[in-house]
């Protein structure tokens, strides 16, 4: 009666455990209230699908471990994939094939893991003890004595004083305080658990400080190794914007395993705020931290909260100086880095030869593919020797559209080898020169890729797009361009992903197209689950995931990330470099020497302001008018100058044209960006200018956004771009328009 009951009691241990990896993550049990040292490693080692309950929320913590379930514990966490395999059999004459453990203990037996007795029986339901539990685990992982002393007292002379030994010499198991370990002692289900996690976790933290990348994630569960390649956005959580570390954010990283998270303005406040963010969270992390990405290209997209925001790529490119660019890239790591963020989604490296792109623009050095690899590439390297990743993007190249992929499905039709010579280019500069992350763009290329797929949208076929193609981003960019590096996607929120294809088919095409790194995906639980089940199921291979995985944790230990042991008292004093004098003078430099001529009466320089000019500021901005009127007042503060602000637009052109008749001079700020060129109000600007000719009045035409007024406004007699309206740009163009600085860049866009 006592062996059948134990064999019952046993196979509804069973059942649950057969199927405790697909449901034990979810699994909380309501009975550790008195094993609270333990809680955790029970619930560490039931999130891995190792050990289970018996249902109904219980454990039964202080039940001793049988050798059975002690082996079935084991398999499960090093062999679950010989679970599912064919059928196995074991020798031990006490373990018939209706034990409900069976399986788990055939598999224990082929691999080594536990012996039976001289008889030839295994005693698959007797208790465990303290010194069964050495000897299995020390068996299982394969340990070796560490550095640790041993002083217990009660082992010397017994059978498993050995593998005891070394367990204890790496701090493994401990004794009690009279000094002894009671080896005989029986192990309950708590203390296996506890035991097992710790060896565990001393395999993964040996893997770490060794690098060795395949071993820790042979200790990684599947729902880790997807989490890798999730870097969800954490903007809001409860209607709130995420700026702690909120529960929220805390069942989030753990409840995805997520490998990394991009942060936009909703969780910055300010520089220490951000700074105790980013520590809280990779606290949070546990033993693999997290890359933590943020969009800080300079110009029109910053985040760096009171930092040093440059003039932008474009001004970049108008200056066309390297050395500038490797600046650039240096000192904004330099900030990144003191906010706790170790990659930053920039440098562009498309190519902008497209004036009606909508969403390029200025963010773009040039419509030069030369200029661009040149100054894309110093870029990356000042990146690189502050300690920040560069992930440049959009490959294969987002520069000649006229479709924002945030808002669709853009299609560039150009043949493979205009794209070798134009769009390619600055990424094989990139590839060649060490670049290490790589954005994909949403942007179908056919003349690479001509599958067409149907979109969920409206039934339509659509052409795949370049960060779900196979050939593109694992024959184009891997095989034949010879990148090794990591590749990441552009947001899964944006329509040219979101609209077409379902995120979950889209995630794990993905994957199997190359991606490395899903960033924000619309649903990271959804998107997460999928990929675990994809693995299960076989329809993204272990080794696609495995090679990701590694190259992620790889590009970690490089940039230090398993390094980090400041203090947040210690970061917090490295704050001032963000914003430095030395930083915002190379701002200046920048803008300076990007202003740019775009037409003159004289050939060389715009129009003058002069002495006593009443100077009329026409704006479709009031915060940029007031801005132009504050900089032009404090930088001419002798030149005696009345100055008013006039704002057009949206039926107020009538009133800005009277003022401009009654003015000596006009800053006429023109600002185009986010929409296509072609289709731009240019028509209030055109009648502006003819006024300004008409009345031969004094003005500049100044372009603070894409450079292109030349192509769509006839006429114009004093141009001057800038390329951006912060304020070192719009700085040095009132800088130029007072004869203080002469406008030297040259035009880094074509505008026929």
């Amino acid at each position: 009666m006592k062996t059948k009951g134990m064999m019952i009691l046993g196979a509804v241990l069973g059942s649950f455990l057969i199927s405790a990896g697909g449901a034990a993550a979810a699994e909380r049990f309501s009975d550790l209230q008195h094993v609270k040292w333990a809680e955790d490693r029970i619930n560490y080692m039931a999130d891995r699908g190792t050990v289970a309950g018996y249902g109904d929320g219980k454990f039964a913590p202080d039940k001793p471990v049988t050798r059975a379930q002690a082996v079935t514990f084991m398999v499960r966490e090093l062999y679950p994939e010989q679970l599912q395999s064919g059928a196995v059999r074991t020798s031990y004459s006490d373990v018939p094939t209706t034990h409900p453990f069976y399986r788990e203990i055939s598999v224990a037996e082929k691999n080594g893991l536990a012996s039976g007795f001289p008889d030839g029986t295994f005693h698959p339901d007797t208790a465990m003890s303290r010194a069964e539990t050495a000897a299995f685990l020390t068996r299982a992982y394969a340990l070796v004595s560490g550095k640790q002393p041993v002083n217990l007292t009660d082992v010397h002379d017994h059978w498993a004083a050995a593998p005891i030994h070394v367990m204890s010499s790496n701090g493994l198991l401990g004794g009690y305080p009279d000094g002894t370990y009671r080896p005989d002692r029986t192990v309950t289900r708590a203390e296996f658990s506890v035991f097992l996690s710790r060896v565990i976790r001393f395999e993964r933290q040996t893997a770490i400080v060794a690098q060795d990348w395949d071993k820790l994630i042979s200790y990684m569960t599947i729902s880790e190794q997807v989490g890798q390649m999730l870097m969800p956005d954490i903007r809001q959580w409860n209607g709130q914007a995420t700026t702690t570390v909120n529960e929220g954010l805390k069942d989030r990283i753990h409840g995805q395993d997520l490998g990394g998270l991009i942060l936009f303005d909703k969780n910055i406040i300010d520089a220490r705020q951000i700074v105790k963010l980013t520590h809280d969270i990779q606290q949070e992390a546990g033993d693999i931290p997290l890359f933590l990405g943020i969009d800080q290209e300079g110009g029109v997209i910053k985040r760096i909260p009171g930092g040093t925001n440059l003039p932008g790529q474009m001004a970049l490119g108008a200056t066309g100086d390297a050395a500038l660019a490797e600046a650039a890239g240096k000192l904004t790591g330099e900030e990144l880095k003191a906010l706790g963020l170790q990659v930053n989604f920039a440098p562009v490296l498309d190519v902008n030869s497209n004036p009606d792109n909508p969403i390029i623009g200025m963010r773009s050095f040039s419509s030069d593919a030369d200029l661009v690899s040149r100054l894309g590439l110093a870029t990356i390297q000042g990146l690189r020797q502050s300690g920040v990743i560069a992930a440049v993007k959009h490959f294969p190249g987002h520069g000649d559209t006229t479709v924002d992929s945030h808002l669709g499905l853009p299609v560039l039709t150009h043949s493979r080898d205009r794209l070798d010579a134009v769009e390619l280019k600055p990424f094989r500069a990139a590839i060649d020169g060490g670049v290490e992350m790589i954005m994909t763009a949403h942007i179908a290329f056919p003349s690479v890729d001509h599958e067409l797929v149907t979109s969920l949208k409206d039934g339509s076929s659509v052409p795949i797009p370049a960060t779900l193609s196979k050939k593109v981003l694992t024959g184009l960019l891997r095989e034949e361009l010879g990148y090794q590096g990591i590749i990441i996607s552009d947001a899964f929120t944006m329509n040219g992903i979101a609209e077409h294809f379902g995120e979950n088919q889209a995630v794990e095409r993905a994957v199997n197209a190359g991606v490395d790194i899903i960033l924000m995906p619309q649903d990271p639980a959804a998107a997460h689950q999928t990929l675990v089940q994809a693995v299960k199921k076989g329809t993204i291979p272990a080794e696609t995931i495995h090679e990701s995985v590694k190259r992620i944790l790889e590009l970690k230990s490089k940039y230090g990330l398993f390094d980090q042991k400041a203090s947040l008292t210690q970061k917090l004093g490295a704050l001032k470099t963000i914003g430095s004098e030395a930083h915002r003078a190379v701002g200046r430099e920048i803008a300076e020497r990007a202003a740019t001529v775009l037409a003159s009466r004289d050939g060389a320089q715009p129009d003058p302001i002069r002495s006593g000019d009443r100077v009329v500021i026409a704006a479709v901005d009031q915060e940029q008018a007031e801005q132009l009127q504050r900089q032009l007042a404090k930088a001419s503060s002798n030149l005696s100058l009345t100055t008013e602000i006039s704002i057009f637009g949206q039926g107020k052109i009538s009133e800005t044209l009277q003022r401009m008749e009654k003015a000596d001079y006009v800053i006429l700020a023109s600002y185009q960006f986010r929409n296509v060129a072609s289709q731009f109000g240019w028509a209030e600007v055109q009648t502006m200018i003819n006024d300004l000719n008409k009345q031969n009045t004094r003005y500049t035409l100044l372009s603070l956004g894409n450079p292109y007024e030349m192509i769509y406004v006839q006429n114009i007699r004093s141009g001057l771009a800038v390329y951006g309206k912060q304020e070192p740009n719009t700085h040095a163009g009132i800088q130029v328009l007072l004869g203080q600085l002469k406008a030297n860049g040259r035009l880094p866009v074509s505008t026929k």
